[in-house]
């Protein structure tokens, strides 16, 4: 398996109340796998994104990369293991305003130690992958909505991870735009096998992931085809 957990407990302090957001969450995703996970506003989902992604420690339970103990590792080798094997997608591009598309996408390179040309021609690669080998020069203002989402990804795929967490990533996308995300993540999913779990609202996305989950109650519930 490429991420595992096991037990998954997390909680949170409001006030005086104690709200268990998390109760037991057991997941797993398997190489090349398409997972969505729905869910109601406030359930907790981008909770258990943050969790799986060790952005977050659980207060009970386990998370496993590749087989190694994620939640286990201390933070330093929790954040290694995580530039090595992991890439995110959000809602907000976050993207950084004052650099160009090719230096956004080159930057996990650059902190993995690559030399400014080494990244840059790695960006490249990548930036063409995902059809923008034209607007690599273009500050993230002077990209579509669609385009900037799509640097976002070829960032995220930087340092070939084995999973890719992606939270409402056609969340701010006309649907033209969402539907061309959509497909380019299929074909990367078909073309590296790389796994994808994503949080959405999105029915359409959902539809076409191989395995759709519901999280209500602090529980993960696998949604049947045709439910």
């Amino acid at each position: 398996m490429v991420l595992n957990c096991e037990g998954v407990v997390k909680a949170y302090t409001e006030g005086p109340q104690l709200v268990e957001v998390l109760k037991g969450v057991n997941f797993s995703v398997g190489k090349g796998q398409r997972v969505a996970i729905v869910g109601a506003s406030g359930s907790g989902k981008s909770t258990l994104l943050n969790v799986l992604g060790g952005l977050d420690q659980p207060d009970q339970g386990r998370v496993s990369l590749n087989g190694e103990p994620f939640s286990s590792l201390s933070d330093n080798q929790r954040g290694a293991l995580r530039n090595q094997f992991m890439g995110f997608v959000y809602q907000f591009h976050h993207l950084l305003p004052e650099f160009s598309a090719i230096e956004n996408v080159g930057m996990p390179h650059l902190i993995a130690g690559d030399s400014r040309a080494v990244a840059a021609a790695k960006a490249a690669v990548l930036l063409e992958r995902v059809g923008l080998s034209e607007r690599g020069q273009h500050k993230p203002a002077e990209l579509s909505g669609g385009e900037r989402q799509r640097v976002a990804i070829a960032r995220s795929l930087a340092n070939q991870p084995s999973c890719v967490l992606m939270d409402e990533p056609t969340g701010n996308l006309d649907r033209g735009n969402a539907e061309a995300i959509l497909q380019l993540m299929m074909q990367l999913s078909d073309d590296l096998a790389t796994s994808f779990v994503v949080v959405t609202h999105d029915e359409l996305l959902a539809s076409r992931m191989d395995t759709v989950y519901e999280l209500c109650d602090g529980l993960l519930r696998k949604i049947e085809p045709n439910q």
